[in-house]
Order: structure tokens, then C-alpha cells, then sequence
């Protein structure tokens, strides 16, 4: 209960014999304490066991009680028990609002007492004691905010250590780690179900919405976590969600690329959908800014797969086109992106490219010649497509 004291005067000799003598009633005052803590709530009664409570009750008051007797340069013990306590409670759970409570109804207790002590005695005891009212409500507002802030700095701790222990198990799942219970614990951890449907999203740069916070898509639940060179996401899905939406949600808010993995059945799954998000993420050129889907780009997720066929594929198919001025082999290449991009219309894709139609034809004539493959025939066409992904995603950068 301590705080600043009286310095000098018969004041202060008065309140140290009433706070002496009031020594003596300290375990009638828990008693009376406890019962109206339990009147006042019935967590006390859930979080102390009884006996433990009565004890620590008894030793905060008897200290409170002996600091504000106590000569002024004496240790502030009543602090330094107020700073335990306040940690302790928040280890255990109990919720602040009822320890600030505690403080308070041991303060007025502690007060009726004195006062009561003193009323039927001669009136300058009282009246010394009303004087030195300040010094024991500012005893107890210092107590309560010693133990409030002790409080608050190990919820703070204790939340940062539950937070680093559920990190790491999502990084377990992610890494793809077969340890037993690991994705039931995880689930317990997460407040997420072990079994249902889940993706896995890999963004190259960090997505954040307009406040700054990780991204939130509307209808969808996302756990981030940072990596140094991207951002990975565990999307929880409901019936009726699908990947469209999340691609949806996750599109344009950020200046990179993102893959998401196919749908995997549950948390245990994880570490295969990241790896395939990781893919679809490959499948997206440097510049791209856009969110793909694995399922749709599976064809060129085939080619990044594997690099070194991917070089001997543009090396074989477009040999000769490689040796060409680069402003001239951008030309024939673009022409063929866009070509394919319009499904083989030359019109359509002369209107992407400002050109005439015959332009675009005449390209492409030159694009077969060099490549000596036809893109009438579908195996020429095919393997002309996957160099040309190839190429953009890897020999581009040659």
C-alpha cells in the first residue's frame, strides 16, 4: 500500500501507530477481502486456488500496510511486490480489470479500517488521519500501477512467445515436416481445422492493403508469414470458395508477381502447396504483376520445372532467331505472344499491334523459317509456345 509519506510532524507519528496497530487485524482484513472478491467475480475463485490467494492477499496487505508506517528512506517494498504480482497474474490468466480491482478494494478496506480505528478515540487522531488521506490513496494508485504496467509487460511477452511458437509451427507445415501431431497442434494453435480445404499463396513482393496491414481478402482467411525475398500466405477455404476468389482478392495489390497451389486437403498439405505455389510463381515473368493459378499454367510450370531442358528447348527451336539483332527478335517474338494470346487471329492481333494484318502474317512466315517448324501443325506449335515461355522467363535474361 506504500506511497509518498509524510515527512515530518505529529501527523506522521499518528498514522504510523494507527497503521501498527492495524497490523494486528491483517487476516480479519483478507478474510473480508476475499469474500467481496468473490462477490465481485467468480474468475478469483476459478484462477487462486484458495490457500495460495489467502497468502499473497495476507503479504500484499501487510506490506502495504508497514510501507506506509515506514520511514521515508526505507526500500518501496510495496512496489517491488505490486511489480511480482502484476506478473504473476498475468501468467496465470487472471484479467486485468480484476487486479486493478483487487488493488482498489484492499486500498478502501485498509482505509475504513484506519478510519474506524480512530473514531473513537480523541479527534485529533481523526482529524491527523484526513490530513493523510492523499498519502494513502497515493499509495495505492502507485501500487496499482506498478502491477498494472508489470501486467501488461508479460501479457506482451507471454503473447509475442505464443505468436513464435505458432510461427514456427506454420513454418513446420510449410517446410513440409512429417513430425507426428504436428498439424494437430498446429490447428489447435491457429483456431483452424486440421482436415478441409486449403491453399497456399507465394508473392514475390510484400502485399499490404491502403492501412498498411497484411492483406485481408474479403471472404477469405489469410496467415501471412515474411520470407526475405517473398511473402508466403495459408488461405483457409469454406464451401463455395474457390481459387478464383482468392486470386481475385490477391490481384493488383501489390507491384509483383504471385503463384497459389492447386487446393490441398488439409494443414498436413501444406508443405506440398507451397512448394507448387513456389512453381506457379516461376511460371510468371519478371515484370508480371499479376496473381496465376498452378492449374492453369500447368504447361509452362513444366517447362520452369526444368531448366536445363528448357535451354536446350529454346536453343533447338529458336537457334537461328537467337542470332538476330535484339530489336529485330523482340519484334518476331512479340508478334508471336500476341498472336497466340488472340488465339491465332492475325487481325486481332494486328490491332494489339498497330501494324496490318499482313505485317502480322508476314512475321510469322519469317518466325517458321528461322525456327523451321510450321504453326499449322500442332507439335511444332506446341513446342514454339513452350520456348517462347521458356525464353521469356529464363533466356531473357541471358
Amino acid at each position: 500500500m506504500g506511497g509518498r509519506r509524510l515527512r515530518t510532524g505529529h501527523d506522521w507519528k499518528l498514522l504510523a501507530e494507527s497503521c501498527t496497530a492495524l497490523l494486528e487485524r491483517v487476516p480479519e482484513l483478507v478474510d473480508e477481502h476475499l469474500r467481496q472478491l468473490a462477490e465481485h467475480s467468480p474468475v478469483y475463485a476459478g484462477v487462486l486456488a484458495s490457500d495460495l490467494q489467502w497468502r499473497e492477499a495476507e503479504e500484499a496487505i501487510r506490506i502495504g500496510i508497514e510501507t506506509l508506517s515506514a520511514p521515508r528512506e526505507s526500500p518501496r517494498r510495496d512496489l517491488e511486490h505490486a511489480e511480482d504480482l502484476g506478473r504473476h497474474r498475468a501468467q496465470q490468466g487472471l484479467p486485468l480489470d480484476l487486479l486493478v480491482h483487487a488493488y482498489r478494494n484492499a486500498g478502501y478496506l485498509v482505509w475504513d479500517a484506519l478510519v474506524e480505528s480512530a473514531a473513537g478515540r480523541e479527534p485529533e487522531r481523526l482529524a491527523a488521519l484526513m490530513r493523510s488521506a492523499t498519502v494513502v490513496w497515493s499509495a495505492v494508485d502507485a501500487q496499482t500501477q506498478t502491477a498494472s504496467e508489470a501486467y501488461r509487460a508479460t501479457e506482451a511477452e507471454l503473447r509475442r512467445r505464443t505468436d513464435e511458437q505458432l510461427q514456427a509451427l506454420l513454418d513446420a507445415l510449410l517446410e513440409g515436416q512429417a513430425t507426428p501431431g504436428l498439424a494437430a497442434r498446429a490447428a489447435a494453435g491457429l483456431d483452424l481445422p486440421e482436415h478441409g480445404p486449403y491453399a497456399v499463396v507465394v508473392l514475390r513482393a510484400v502485399r499490404r492493403d491502403a492501412h498498411g496491414q497484411p492483406l485481408r481478402g474479403a471472404g477469405f482467411r489469410f496467415i501471412w508469414r515474411m520470407r526475405a525475398d517473398c511473402e508466403i500466405g495459408v488461405v483457409a477455404l469454406t464451401p463455395g470458395q474457390g481459387l478464383d476468389g482468392v486470386a481475385q482478392a490477391l490481384d493488383g495489390r501489390c507491384s509483383g508477381p504471385g503463384g497459389i497451389s492447386p487446393v490441398v486437403p488439409g494443414l498436413a498439405e501444406l508443405g506440398r502447396a507451397r512448394r507448387l505455389a513456389e512453381l506457379a510463381l516461376r511460371t510468371c515473368p519478371p515484370d508480371a504483376t499479376e496473381v496465376v493459378r498452378l492449374d492453369q499454367r500447368m504447361p509452362t510450370a513444366l517447362v520452369v520445372s526444368q531448366p536445363e531442358l528448357a535451354d536446350r528447348l529454346v536453343s533447338d527451336v529458336f537457334g537461328e532467331l537467337l542470332a538476330l539483332e535484339p530489336a529485330d527478335r523482340a519484334v518476331l517474338l512479340e508478334t508471336l505472344d500476341v498472336w497466340l494470346t488472340c488465339e491465332g487471329s492475325a487481325g486481332r492481333a494486328a490491332g494489339r499491334l498497330y501494324c496490318h494484318r499482313n505485317t502480322v502474317f508476314n512475321r510469322l512466315r519469317r518466325l517458321e523459317q528461322l525456327t523451321s517448324r510450321s504453326l499449322a501443325r500442332p507439335r511444332d506449335l506446341i513446342e514454339m509456345t513452350l520456348a517462347l515461355d521458356a525464353y521469356r522467363l529464363s533466356g531473357a535474361r541471358r
